[in-house]
């Protein structure tokens, strides 16, 4: 399978194979056509409270952050996570998408790290 990201605000292509959006909260200004989603796993998303820590402290280490973040897909998330694995295995290009700004430093890259260890 390729497994690829893409920000919620770039263009959907049919390059993307099976578009699932990785956030909790739906991204602001994007319609539900623009942003093409064909499923949309929030379950599998940082929970708020987790959300919340990393937006009020941006500078803090990411590490931590990421760490936390995995901690929650193997515990409270863990269920949502292997229903989203099922669910990719049935399509060869997967596209998660997101909405943070930066590329590198976001719940996406966690999570498809975790997916890549799942699949």
């Amino acid at each position: 399978m390729d497994l690829r990201r893409k920000r919620a605000y770039d263009t959907a292509d049919p390059s993307d194979g099976f578009r699932v959006l990785v956030d909790r909260l739906w991204p602001r200004g994007v319609s539900k056509e623009r942003a093409a989603i064909d499923l949309w796993a929030k379950d599998t998303a940082p929970t708020p409270e987790l959300r919340h820590d990393w937006h009020a402290a941006p500078d803090s280490e990411w590490g931590v952050y990421a760490d936390r973040y995995r901690a929650q897909l193997a515990g409270e998330s863990g269920p949502a996570l292997r229903e989203l694995t099922d669910a990719l295995r049935q399509h060869p290009i997967v596209t998660l998408v997101y909405a943070a700004h930066d590329p590198e430093h976001n719940h996406a890259v966690v999570l498809e790290e975790a997916l890549r260890a799942l699949l």
